[in-house]
């Protein structure tokens, strides 16, 4: 069993789609009023029925009032990451601390590469990323003296003006399943952010991915605690249990207790396109969840 301890968050991941309009903000609102820790959007900018995400997530911080709000994850390849990390500095001070970075190495190359963005091999798209992180914690340390400067493969900054600093010290979160993008979030990320319905095996391969996560970080010198582990879920809500995470709320609060005693999950990040479901998660989900693991933790200690 593997509990890394931190505290539980949940949240939601929202659809960007374009129509209806608003559709997307008002879940976000109704997620922000039910006390959901976070809401977050996918990025695919080359699909034109979705707003554009970051667009869609300065307007969502400006309409919220304390959720906070991450892309789910960023196309890394079509967005700079010396830009990007200027951006996100700016919405986090506009926001008052309310925004984290989820970011992916890219996928789904041929509408990439249709949008301008350059064409990579899983290796070189893993080194990419690990070169823009370099770049975008340069770009938020103000403090340090000298430009940024990053010689890599994939990006070369040549003395960039550092700053602005952001409101809180910005997680970046990275979505990975593979044994080289897992060892890169032990060596560089706060967290990992994959989805439940990708592992092919179901939650019992948590525990073999976090072996990857946990070796790159304890060989770099890091915690694997300081690495959260977050997820993307989904399921239905019934009055019956019908199966994994389909039934009543009790049934869910179970679940999701049992996956972060188990395997260290310790976000939840429901994907739901209605504020009804959003609703019930955050005020009867979250709270028992919590309640659930606090007391197994206290026996435990």
């Amino acid at each position: 069993m593997t509990d890394y301890g931190h505290d539980l968050q949940f949240g939601a991941f929202i659809t960007p789609a374009a129509q209806p309009v608003h559709h997307a903000v008002d879940i976000a609102v109704a997620a922000d009023r039910a006390g959901l820790d976070l809401v977050t959007f996918q990025d695919h900018p080359y699909l034109a029925r979705f707003h554009d995400t970051w667009t869609l997530l300065s307007y969502i911080a400006s309409r919220t009032s304390r959720v906070h709000v991450s892309g789910n994850v960023l196309n890394l390849p079509l967005r700079q990451p010396a830009v990007l990390a200027r951006a996100a500095a700016s919405l986090d001070l506009l926001s008052g601390g309310r925004f984290e970075l989820g970011i992916g190495a890219g996928g789904y190359w041929d509408a990439i590469a249709a949008m301008g963005g350059r064409r990579l091999t899983a290796g070189q798209a893993v080194q990419a990323l690990s070169e823009a992180i370099d770049i975008i914690r340069a770009i938020w340390d103000p403090a340090e003296r000298g430009g940024v400067r990053v010689d890599g493969e994939y990006y070369q900054v040549r003395g960039a003006k550092r700053g602005p600093a952001p409101a809180h010290d910005i997680a970046i979160w990275v979505g990975a399943y593979k044994p080289r993008m897992l060892r890169l979030v032990g060596r560089k990320a706060d967290g990992w952010l994959p989805s439940l319905s990708y592992l092919e095996r179901g939650p019992a391969q948590l525990a073999e991915l976090n072996k990857h996560v946990d070796g790159a970080a304890v060989a770099a010198g890091r915690d694997p605690a300081a690495v959260r582990r977050l997820l993307n879920v989904g399921g239905q809500f019934t009055t019956t249990g019908r199966g994994f995470l389909d039934g009543p709320p009790e049934q869910w609060a179970e679940e999701l207790a049992g996956l972060t005693l188990e395997y260290g999950v310790s976000t939840f990040i429901l994907m739901a396109d209605d504020a009804p479901t959003v609703e019930l998660f955050a005020q009867e989900v979250a709270p028992a969840t919590r309640e659930l693991v606090a007391a197994e933790r206290a026996a435990r200690a």
